[in-house]
């Protein structure tokens, strides 16, 4: 059993989008907890805010039969493969850690490249594992989070319980 740790995003109908996908993980991977869920600005295009969130579960799935299921999840909520990069998203799911990989393969790279330059991703892995070891040998989730400069980054709580979900 591996730990995965994935972003759950979407700012298109996002309170209904996000218990969507919450439901999805929950169905897939029964042991799945939730951080809290969070309101920032679009990040690289001019749009409607994001609610973000981190998922957390074990997983016999490999890695390469992991983001297939992912992208599944993400067609079950309305997002196109064919959607642009840059733009407004119904569902983006991104794989951020699965337990201690170090390395890439087309469609991925561990950890994930912009996990610890995102407020929308390591500040709600670091609510929800802290202790997480960030891949290969540290510092921790929380550690990374205590050093990441704020100044800038807005990330405010929303009251959407996707654990209810």
């Amino acid at each position: 059993m591996v730990q995965a740790y994935v972003a759950i995003g979407s700012n298109l109908d996002p309170a209904a989008r996000m218990q969507q996908a919450a439901h999805a993980l929950r169905q897939r991977f029964p042991d799945v907890r939730f951080s809290r869920c969070y309101r920032n600005p679009a990040f690289g295009f001019e749009g409607p805010d994001f609610y973000n969130a981190v998922a957390g579960f074990g997983t016999t799935l490999p890695v390469h039969a992991l983001l297939p299921s992912l992208h599944e999840i993400e067609a079950q909520c309305g997002r196109a493969r064919a959607d642009p990069k840059w733009g407004p998203r119904k569902m983006d799911l991104d794989l951020l850690l699965y337990g201690d990989t170090v390395g890439s393969a087309p469609g991925y790279t561990l950890p994930r490249r912009d996990l610890t330059r995102r407020v929308y991703m390591l500040g709600p892995l670091a609510e929800l594992a802290p202790q997480c070891i960030y891949p290969p040998s540290g510092p921790t989730i929380g550690e990374l989070w205590q050093q990441f400069p704020r100044v800038g980054h807005v990330l405010e709580p929303v009251e959407l319980d996707l654990n209810a979900a």
